[in-house]
């Protein structure tokens, strides 16, 4: 959610009842201090990609400085900064894709650990929420009992968190869903072309990264919405590392993305895009999510086991 998760959205959030997170993605010292001013007086955390965090760990101090609600760490080892996050009592999130980093998130100390799937948009790689899930609960409730689970990747609405829940996640964290809301910062455009999608035009690829020349570690792969520009070079990447080529698609992609051309930018959304029909307030995804869940878990969980009697 690098740059589409400002202030407004994670204190929106926030209010409903969530826990907001202002996506600090690779790190803008000023752009981070606008959006925590736009949170206003709401409890939100932070996220910054770890690997980009690195180059930059000046950012981690502001931050904290800041006060925030917690501090979320993902695609890269915890380690270097967790004690840095402890020794000021905030809260440490991190995010994990396979079990080796859910056990360096325990060796951190996270308070809590999102294990997220493929499924999801941005990056990843290549694990499924519904295999994860489970694998990284066993695992806590043996050496972290009271380490909270959360689960990501491809839950946008009731049935997913219904689902985590039963999977022994205590909560989950959402992202496209949130990012096709009415107070992301996110193209119209963009969230358009999601509502119209199914999951099915989603695609794992390097191309994006490799348009922005952005130094991603090989392992992860983002999802994106398969379009124009990602279909021209996906299976193509070889090529973009001329000089020449890289300019020329490189301004093509960056032009598109100021421009609200879904055709020929990134467009960051998971397989959640087949289940995002609108863009509402986020206020009301957050009280629609648990009202489907809790009505599910009520009603229909009750039903399937006493239909076996």
């Amino acid at each position: 959610m690098a740059f589409a998760a400002g202030g407004k959205l994670a204190a929106a959030v926030t209010a409903a009842g969530g826990l907001g997170l202002i996506g600090g993605g690779y790190g803008d010292a000023a752009w981070l201090k606008q959006q925590f001013g736009e949170a206003g007086n709401a409890k939100v955390g932070c996220g910054f990609i770890t690997w980009s965090l690195a180059k930059q760990p000046a950012l981690l101090d502001l931050v904290l400085d800041l006060a925030p609600a917690a501090i979320m760490l993902s695609f890269g080892a915890p380690g270097p900064f967790a004690a840095r996050i402890h020794a000021t009592g905030t809260p440490l999130i991190c995010q994990v894709q396979t079990m080796a980093h859910a056990r360096a998130a325990v060796d951190a100390g996270a308070d809590i650990i999102v294990a997220q799937g493929a499924e999801a948009g941005g990056h990843g790689l290549l694990r499924a929420t519904l295999t994860l899930v489970p694998e990284v609960a066993d695992m806590l409730a043996r050496v972290a009992p009271d380490t909270l689970l959360l689960a990501a990747g491809g839950i946008a609405d009731g049935r997913g968190l219904a689902a985590s829940l039963m999977l022994g996640a205590d909560g989950v964290l959402i992202g496209s869903r949130f990012w096709a809301t009415a107070e992301a910062l996110v193209s119209p455009a963009f969230q358009n072309a999601a509502v119209a999608a199914e999951g099915d035009a989603t695609i794992r690829t390097s191309v994006p990264d490799k348009l922005r020349k952005l130094d991603w570690p090989e392992s992860f792969s983002a999802r994106v919405m398969r379009n124009r520009i990602i279909s021209d070079w996906h299976g193509r990447e070889a090529e973009l590392a001329d000089e020449s080529i890289i300019a020329r698609e490189g301004a093509r992609y960056f032009a598109a993305m100021q421009n609200g051309d879904a055709d020929n930018t990134g467009v960051w959304v998971g397989e959640a895009a087949g289940m995002i029909r609108d863009v509402p307030r986020a206020g009301d995804v957050v009280q629609r999510i648990v009202g489907e869940a809790e009505q599910l878990l009520a009603v229909k969980a009750p039903g399937f086991v006493n239909a076996g009697r």
